[in-house]
């Protein structure tokens, strides 16, 4: 008879109790821990099999149970364990650097809680493992009449009940740059009075202040004013409501992003609701509206370096230069 609480049946409560810390003290939100918890759980599961000579991979794998990942295989764990971990990712899950640097972090992440926090370990094992070069790629963006070309495409949309809605939802992801889950969890009491500003809760239950320009009021009034002839509201809260008059939902807004980008001819360039971030970002920072420490403000970043991806040079500057050269001119007679 297992003496496995019920609550851990399919958890490991040693992961459990860091997952807890970071969800409690360090108010990290629900999709970060679970997050977390995903990637921790293939840690565990490829210790346990590798302990118990199970395969590394198919169905068993898939489906063991965590439980069984206690304080003694935890702290059991060496930097060698680590590596073989990243190997394993790499060559049997074929991870992109992206996604083994990510469980680099939460496995670096756990050990420095349990090194520094509840001593069950003297050190962090993967505290000296460099995470995986990731390949640099240009965020992919709408340019100034692309976007124009999407909002213009809402706006003509005369048979949507919602096109005021899905205006407003685009007009502020290109003016504001703000996130997904930033969007869906606005309340109407988030917006000032005069609406100059609104208050956003970014990753970590982080508050900030989006400061909001002509074209966002102008697309909330719309929106407000439809929204408030829709007596059958159920969350009386929330700034957008789907067709069954609640909050709406991510998967809800990124069906109308992407339904919009076709029907704009922009569908071929493989966009997303965060490209429209990548687009507010690039535009504030190529007409000089932000520099680079304002635009870090602006997102919501708390990395400088996380918002330099954000400051590359657009085409037009680099055909410029080109054309600009010396020796540009200079043709073989």
């Amino acid at each position: 008879m297992s003496n496995v609480p019920h609550e851990f049946k399919d958890k490991s409560p040693t992961v459990e109790r860091y997952l807890e810390y970071k969800r409690v003290i360090q108010g990290r939100g629900a999709k970060t821990v679970e997050e977390y918890r995903s990637d921790l759980r293939i840690f565990c599961r490829f210790l346990l099999a590798k302990r118990d000579g199970l395969p590394l991979s198919g169905e068993e794998f898939d489906n063991m149970s965590i439980a069984n990942a206690d304080d003694g295989l935890i702290a059991s764990v060496t930097r060698t364990d680590v590596m073989e971990f990243m190997l394993y990712c790499a060559d049997v899950r074929r991870c992109s650097p992206v996604s083994r640097a990510r469980k680099l972090t939460a496995v670096r992440s756990m050990y420095k809680y349990f090194a520094g926090i509840e001593r069950l370990v003297k050190e962090n094992p993967a505290a000296n493992v460099d995470s995986p070069a990731k390949k640099k790629v240009l965020p992919k963006y709408l340019t100034v009449d692309e976007s124009i070309a999407l909002l213009e495409t809402v706006e003509e949309n005369e048979d949507s009940k919602f096109r005021e809605r899905d205006y407003c939802i685009i007009t502020l992801f290109l003016n504001c740059g703000m996130r997904l889950s930033e969007l869906v969890s606005i309340n109407v009491g988030d917006i000032e009075r005069e609406m100059k500003s609104m208050r956003v809760i970014g990753k970590g239950n982080k508050e900030r202040i989006v400061y909001l320009n002509d074209a966002c009021r102008a697309a909330l009034r719309s929106w407000l004013t439809v929204r408030s002839a829709d007596g059958e509201i159920k969350d009386k809260n929330a700034l957008f409501i789907s067709r069954l008059h609640t909050r709406i939902s991510r998967p809800t807004v990124q069906w109308v992003v992407n339904k919009y980008l076709t029907a704009a001819g922009l569908g071929y360039k493989q966009l997303s609701v965060h490209k429209l971030r990548h687009t507010a970002a690039t535009l504030m920072y190529q007409s000089g509206a932000a520099d680079v420490l304002a635009l870090k403000e602006i997102l919501g970043h708390e990395q400088l370096s996380t918002t330099q991806i954000y400051t590359h040079i657009g085409n037009d500057a680099l055909q410029k230069a080109a054309e600009n050269h010396p020796l540009a001119k200079r043709k073989a007679k």
